[in-house]
């Protein structure tokens, strides 16, 4: 596996002619599924010894990324993870709790985790291989935690998003969890509609939106049993090699907020996804002292913008009012960035209309201000 890491699976297949001591589907398989833990998982990943699931598995499991930041969120001295699949989340998490407590229902990674283990020589997991609901049902006393993280796939494999529609149904069994655990952390689809999240388990008091690079990757719900409930925090939360970005509000005061408007000025910003996601338009604006350029547009604007601002900042070099004509002269390479927000039209076709790729320094900026649209040429600052 390790000699291989970096080659194709499949020529390596083909390439076989000798019989061989050892059942090279399988080899095959695993080298596949190391592939892509590579970057999402690299220390299992680099591990000799571990075993690795079908590569759906490997997918939908969280990256040691996410996992290493929620392992930040929780302690105590028991805790449950009721969808433990090849079981980071449950690895990670364990790490600030003295029992843990691993329950899956297919056996097949229950087994595979239970040698994982061995093989990092942990001994603090109790396996229950079967419905975690059942488990529940028959645990006595109280954990510290409950973590969960539902099936978001359907029998036909189409991908769910609301939380009812998960397997487990955590909505339908919420009352036997809390009564089971002193905190729940609930993991979720990057989809998830945040507001009817809310609606169907109100007592949810605090919501993560976790990007990396930029890239939403999980909602995380949670809630704790010593909380009173008050007004929900959101934090969005950017993971990043060289340094995190965070910004937190609340959708009571984002209804209260309102936003200024105004024309193009020399410096443009982008909100880091996780707050676009999370919907902090006007809180956004506000906090920084930014305009927005169109109620719909979120893109903002200022004349001048602090560095520690959460999101992308952009110097307007000059509007492009013909295109055809200027963006041959701006682009020799055809190589620039695009990106639309509330243009006319998305930044795939205006890349094909003008026979542009993304690359290089350069920026182009399509957005609505005011009730025109525009182009922008622009240059990233931080």
């Amino acid at each position: 596996m390790q000699d291989h890491l970096e080659e194709d699976p499949a020529k390596l297949f083909l390439a076989q002619k000798q019989p061989l001591d050892f059942d090279l589907k399988l080899a095959f398989g695993q080298l596949q599924a190391r592939q892509k833990a590579l970057k999402k998982i690299p220390t299992w990943a680099k591990h000799p010894s571990l075993v690795f699931p079908p590569n759906l598995s490997v997918e939908q499991a969280s990256s040691e990324e996410t996992a290493l930041f929620k392992s930040g969120l929780v302690r105590g001295s028991t805790m449950a993870d009721l969808t433990g699949g090849f079981g980071v989340d449950t690895y990670y998490l364990s790490k600030e709790f003295d029992k843990a407590y691993y329950c899956e229902r297919n056996e097949e990674l229950s087994s595979l985790f239970a040698h994982n283990m061995e093989v990092l020589g942990e001994t603090k997991f109790s396996i229950f291989s079967g419905n975690s609901i059942d488990f529940l049902k028959r645990f006595e006393g109280k954990l510290d935690l409950i973590y969960a993280d539902p099936a978001r796939r359907g029998g036909h494999n189409q991908k769910l998003y609301k939380l009812v529609d998960c397997e487990p149904d955590i909505v339908a069994h919420w009352d036997l969890l809390k009564s089971k655990s002193k905190s729940i952390l609930l993991k979720a689809s990057p989809m998830l509609d945040l507001k009817q999240a809310l609606m169907e388990l109100p007592d949810i008091q605090q919501i993560w939106v976790v990007s990396v690079r930029n890239e939403v990757k999980e909602v995380l719900l949670s809630w704790e049993e010593e909380k009173e409930r008050s007004e929900r925090h959101i934090h969005c939360i950017d993971l990043h090699p060289h340094g995190n970005k965070a910004f937190d509000f609340t959708f009571e005061a984002e209804e209260d907020c309102v936003s200024s408007f105004s024309d193009i000025g020399a410096k443009l910003v982008e909100p880091m996804a996780a707050i676009l996601k999370a919907g902090a338009f006007k809180s956004f604006g506000r906090r920084f002292g930014l305009a927005k350029l169109h109620p719909n547009s979120h893109l903002y604007t200022a004349a001048d913008v602090a560095e520690n601002v959460p999101g992308r900042i952009f110097e307007v070099v000059q509007e492009v009012s013909n295109p055809k004509k200027e963006l041959k002269q701006l682009f020799p390479s055809g190589k620039v960035n695009v990106i639309t927000r509330n243009f006319a039209i998305k930044a795939e076709e205006l890349k094909k209309k003008y026979k542009l790729k993304d690359g290089g320094e350069d920026y182009l900026i399509g957005t609505k201000v005011g009730e025109k649209y525009k182009l922008l040429f622009c240059k990233r600052i931080n």
